[in-house]
C-alpha cells in the first residue's frame, strides 16, 4: 500500500470515527432509555397480572384491541424485527416512529392479560425505530441507515438483557447465516455498552434490574463432558427448529381469518380456556403465562416436570401466531432452561450447567446466532462456561437446519457445506419453496 493510499485510508477512518461514535452513543442512549422504561412498565404489568389471575379472562378483548390498533395504525410496521432486517439488507424508507409506541403498548397489553410472549422483540423494535430517525443526519444514505439500524438492534438487545457483548454481536450476526457485517461492529459495540449503562442508570432510579442466574460450579472441561454437551446441543437445536417452524405454521393458520383483530380474539379465547383446563387438572397454569422468569430460575436449582418445556413452547407459538406482541427470546430461554433441566440427569450433568446451556443454545438454534449466544452465556453465567456454551450453541445452530424465527434473515453461506452464491440474498422465509423448486 502506497503512502498516499495509506493516508487516505486513515483519513477515512478518522472521519468515520468522528461521525459514527457520537451517533452510536446517541443510539445507545435512546435504545437504553426505551428499554429501561419498558422493563419498568413490564415489571408493573407482570406484578398486576400475578396479583389478579382473573385477568386471563380479559385476554380475548385485549387481543382484539391489539389487533385493531395494528390494523388501523400499524400495518406498515407489523413485520416487526423482520422489517428491521429487510431495511438493513434493502433500504427503502425510514421506519415510521410509531413502531415504538405501538409495540410497547401491544406488548404491555399482551403481558397484562397473560399471553405467553417475550420482550426482546419489543426492545429491539423500539430501539431500531428510534435509531432510524437519526438517518436524516446521514442524509438517508443506505450505508448509513444500515449502520444505524444494526446499532439500534444491538442497543435494544443489550439494554433489555444486560448483555452488551452479546447485543453487539447479535446486531451483526442476525442478518444472514454464516455472514457478518463486521464493518459495523464498532458502532454496535458502542451502542450496546451505552445502552446497557443507560438501563443501569435509569433502572436504579426506577427500581428495576436484570434477573441474575447462577449455574453453580462449572466442572473442568473434558472430552467426555464435551461429547455429552454435543448430544444436548443437538436436542436444543431440534427444539429451536420446532419452535421456529411451529410459530410460522401457527401464524399461517391464524392468517386464514381475514379480519386481523379476530385472530387474537379467537386465540385469546382458546388460550384462556386451555389455561383454565390446566388449572382444573390440578396443574399451575400460571407457569406458562408471560415471561416465565420464576420457572427459569427454578430450572437452575431443582428438578422440574418434563411438561414445562413443551407446554411453554406450545403456548408461546400459539400466542405469537394469534397476533399478540412481545417477542420470542425469553420464552426460548424458558424452553431451553427447562429442557436442559430434564436432560441433566440423563446425561449425568449438573442441573445448573445444562439449564444454562439450554438457555442459550435453544435461542442460538432458533435465531441462527451461535456466537452472540455464546457471549451471552459468558456474560450471564461467567467465563468458565465458555467452551461448553460454544459447543452447545454451535451444535444447536447446525441441527436447527435452514429455519429460524426471523423470516427476513438471508441465507448467506448457509450451514454445513456452503450454499452457491446465488442463494446468498434469499430470505430465510422463502428458502423452503425455492429449495423444493431446485429439486
Amino acid at each position: 500500500m502506497s503512502c498516499t493510499s495509506s493516508s487516505a485510508y486513515y483519513r477515512t477512518v478518522l472521519h468515520d470515527l468522528l461521525l459514527w461514535l457520537p451517533l452510536a452513543a446517541l443510539v445507545g442512549v435512546l435504545g437504553g432509555s426505551a428499554a429501561a422504561v419498558f422493563l419498568w412498565s413490564l415489571a408493573w404489568v407482570t406484578e398486576t397480572r400475578v396479583a389478579h389471575p382473573q385477568l386471563i379472562w380479559g385476554l380475548p378483548a385485549a387481543g382484539f384491541m391489539v389487533g385493531w390498533l395494528y390494523l388501523k395504525l400499524g400495518q406498515q410496521v407489523e413485520a416487526g424485527n423482520n422489517l428491521l432486517i429487510d431495511e438493513i439488507h434493502d433500504p427503502k424508507a425510514i421506519i415510521p416512529l410509531r413502531m415504538a409506541p405501538l409495540v410497547l403498548l401491544g406488548t404491555l397489553i399482551s403481558h397484562l392479560f397473560g399471553a405467553s410472549v417475550g420482550r426482546e422483540g419489543t426492545a429491539v423494535q423500539m430501539s431500531g425505530a428510534l435509531a432510524d430517525q437519526l438517518s436524516r443526519l446521514t442524509r438517508r444514505q443506505p450505508d448509513g441507515r444500515r449502520v444505524l439500524l444494526m446499532a439500534g438492534i444491538s442497543a435494544g438487545f443489550a439494554g433489555v438483557f444486560g448483555t452488551p457483548l452479546a447485543g453487539a454481536v447479535f446486531g451483526v450476526e442476525v442478518l444472514a447465516l454464516g455472514l457478518m457485517r463486521n464493518n459495523a461492529l464498532l458502532p454496535c459495540l458502542v451502542a450496546a455498552f451505552v445502552a446497557n449503562a443507560t438501563v443501569q442508570l435509569i433502572g436504579q432510579a426506577l427500581g428495576v434490574s436484570h434477573t441474575h442466574y447462577s449455574v453453580g460450579a462449572v466442572p473442568e472441561f473434558t472430552l467426555w463432558l464435551g461429547l455429552m454437551v454435543l448430544i444436548a446441543g443437538a436436542v436444543f437445536g431440534g427444539a429451536g427448529k420446532l419452535f421456529a417452524d411451529g410459530a410460522h405454521w401457527m401464524g399461517n393458520c391464524f392468517k386464514r381469518i381475514k379480519y386481523a383483530p379476530f385472530r387474537p380474539l379467537l386465540g385469546g379465547s382458546i388460550f384462556a380456556l386451555l389455561i383454565a383446563g390446566i388449572h382444573w387438572l390440578g396443574w399451575d397454569g400460571g407457569r406458562y403465562l408471560g415471561l416465565g422468569i420464576p420457572v427459569i430460575v427454578e430450572a437452575f436449582a431443582q428438578p422440574l416436570s418434563w411438561l414445562d418445556a413443551p407446554l411453554k413452547l406450545f403456548f408461546t407459538i400459539f400466542s405469537l401466531g394469534a397476533g399478540f406482541k412481545g417477542g420470542e427470546v425469553t420464552p426460548l430461554f424458558y424452553i431451553g432452561a427447562t429442557l436442559g433441566n430434564v436432560l441433566a440427569p440423563l446425561l449425568d450433568l449438573p442441573f445448573g450447567l445444562l439449564a444454562g446451556l439450554g438457555f442459550v443454545a435453544v435461542f442460538a438454534g432458533a435465531t441462527n446466532t451461535p456466537l452472540a449466544c455464546t457471549l451471552m452465556a459468558v456474560e450471564l453465567f461467567g467465563a468458565p462456561i465458555a467452551p461448553y456454551a460454544l459447543l452447545a450453541c454451535a451444535m444447536a445452530h447446525l441441527c436447527s437446519g435452514h429455519s429460524g424465527i426471523y423470516k427476513a434473515q438471508r441465507m448467506g453461506s448457509g450451514k454445513g457445506r456452503p450454499l452457491p452464491s446465488e442463494h446468498a440474498k434469499t430470505r430465510l422465509g422463502e428458502w423452503g419453496s425455492q429449495s423444493m423448486k431446485g429439486k
